[in-house]
């Protein structure tokens, strides 16, 4: 079966996991392109039929072996990466959420190389893209303002 995420003929509709522990956000390093190798939120693309936060829920559980609820939308993006021509090599419409862990243990899973949990003042050396490291800050802001609300 071809690979419909390399070269697609339309955007991949894909979630994003905020999960906060205290200062400390958990981090999955990439085990599938784009981004193989780098580390970033855990999330992944939403299959036919399924609901974002159904997918969100699976893709958590493939990555990392934890249960999440799934709570508000922390931000929506496009990543976009071009081949060498300017071809569309990926192109992702993403829906990142801030969640909160309800069970299970952390483990790398099947889908990612690596899993855990990064204090937010120790981020700097998991090169993180800049739109990761913006909706993680956002996220911790979007908590800071609930629990003081």
């Amino acid at each position: 079966m071809p690979d419909r995420r390399t070269y697609p003929d339309r955007p991949v509709i894909s979630v994003g996991a905020i999960i906060l522990n205290g200062d400390a956000v958990l981090l999955v390093k990439r085990g599938h392109e784009p981004l193989k190798g780098a580390w970033s939120l855990p999330g992944g693309a939403v299959e036919l039929g399924e609901t974002l936060e159904a997918a969100l829920v699976r893709e958590v559980r493939e990555e990392t072996c934890l249960d999440v609820d799934v709570g508000p939308i922390v931000e929506i993006f496009d990543r976009i990466s071009r081949d060498a021509r300017g071809r569309v090599k990926y192109h992702y419409v993403i829906v990142d959420y801030l969640c909160e862990v309800v069970g299970g243990a952390l483990a790398c899973a099947s889908d990612a190389k690596d899993a855990k949990w990064v204090n937010r003042d120790d981020l700097a050396p998991y090169g993180l893209t800049v739109k990761a490291a913006m909706v993680i800050d956002r996220a911790f802001d979007m908590r800071e303002r609930s629990t003081t609300a």
